[in-house]
């Protein structure tokens, strides 16, 4: 018999084989595809949301220069700027003044920044997604500000960013200087931090050792750093939720193993009676093989999809709080799919392999005896 027509016959038999105990099977194969499901959910989620950072973080500055006073994040003199300027290689030095405005009413931090090239017009601003959902209000309302010297201050929404632009501008109101500077009693000549540009971006480091020579209680940080930091925090939030459903997946474990590496007394006296009508034991491995790739596979196919679902078209509500962290304004987005070959190849070796593995070695056992003591076992 061809190797192809035989191969055929072993499957057609193996599902039925299969169909014969369709309830532990199927028992089997939904434990399985949950398992598979939530790790799959965490991997799809931390890669896209490194994704997503790393492609915001494209348009960052090459370096931000901070002052620190009592190890802490303080006001920078803006006279600082004539120095940076004269150092080599330093293309151009800008200083930014942003921070977050707490909103009692409500518990919501918001971002407030200055761009004076897009919004500088006193007494507007422009409001993202989340402030509008958080405080019900719409374009040319006025939402009042308690200023640092306890009066309100009510600025007009002159416009609502876009929602696709929800996942960076949810909590983020562009406020002119002379509104920045009255809410927070900002003196004149003072800046939240600056900001350099490079003109050879291998000159990082050796301009940020010379701006820590010449003002010893700044901290420079480079683009690559702010990275790393984003990269280490989805990591570790991934990480957390690997642990937490380990548990679970420790219990799969357990079942699983119990599961494949010992027969019942109907698949013992199954495979001896195999064996009786002929069937050589590289016959009864080969369906034993197909046996543990038809439930292995489906159960990774079906995990992989439902967590594909689940991450970018459920909006990952399962894990939701968790990854997107405390904030009190949830930005509403859907990321992109994104897929790493690398993860999901190694995630197919671990959790398919094993199982289509272990699930032949008792079958080669009880079929390497013979058939009549196993049909009376």
């Amino acid at each position: 018999m061809p190797s192809f027509e035989k191969q055929k016959y072993i499957i057609d038999y193996t599902l039925s084989s299969l169909l014969r105990r369709k309830g532990k099977n199927i028992s089997l194969l939904v434990v399985y595809t949950f398992v598979i499901f939530l790790v799959a959910s965490v991997m799809f989620l931390t890669n896209s949301m490194k994704r997503e950072a790393a492609l915001v973080l494209t348009d960052t500055p090459e370096m931000v220069v901070q002052r620190l006073v009592a190890g802490r994040h303080d006001l920078i003199p803006v006279s600082h700027m004539d120095a940076i300027k004269e150092i080599r290689g330093v293309q151009s030095v800008k200083s930014r003044l942003w921070g977050y405005y707490y909103d009692a009413t409500n518990g919501a931090n918001y971002t407030l920044v200055v761009k004076e090239d897009i919004h500088d017009t006193p007494g507007l601003i422009s409001v993202g997604n989340g402030v509008v959902r958080s405080l019900l209000v719409k374009e040319n309302k006025a939402i009042p500000f308690k200023t640092y010297d306890g009066s309100y201050l009510f600025l007009k929404i002159k416009d609502v960013f876009s929602a696709e632009s929800e996942l960076v501008s949810s909590d983020l109101i562009l406020i002119s200087e002379a509104d920045f500077r009255k809410i927070f009693s900002l003196p004149e000549g003072m800046a939240t931090d600056l900001v350099l540009t490079v003109r050879n971006t291998r000159e990082l480091p050796t301009i940020a050792t010379k701006i820590k020579q010449l003002f010893p209680d700044t901290r420079p940080i480079l683009r690559e750093e702010i990275s790393r930091t984003y990269d280490a925090v989805l990591d570790w939030r991934g990480g957390l939720l690997i642990v937490i459903l380990s548990g679970a997946a420790f219990a799969f474990v357990i079942l699983a193993w119990d599961k494949a590496t010992g027969l019942s007394a109907e698949e013992k006296r199954e495979i001896g009676t195999l064996k009786a009508l002929g069937w050589e034991t590289s016959d009864i491995l080969t369906m034993k093989f197909w046996e543990g790739v038809l439930i292995s596979s489906s159960a990774f196919s079906l995990g992989i999809l439902l967590a594909y679902v689940h991450v970018f078209f459920g909006s990952f509500i399962l894990f939701e709080s968790t990854v997107k962290g405390w904030s009190t304004l949830y930005p509403h987005f859907r990321l992109t799919p994104f897929i790493n070959l690398h993860h999901l190849s190694s995630m197919f070796f671990l959790t398919v392999v094993p199982y289509t593995v272990t699930t032949i070695i008792p079958s080669w056992r009880a079929a390497t005896i013979d058939p009549d003591s196993v049909m009376r076992a």
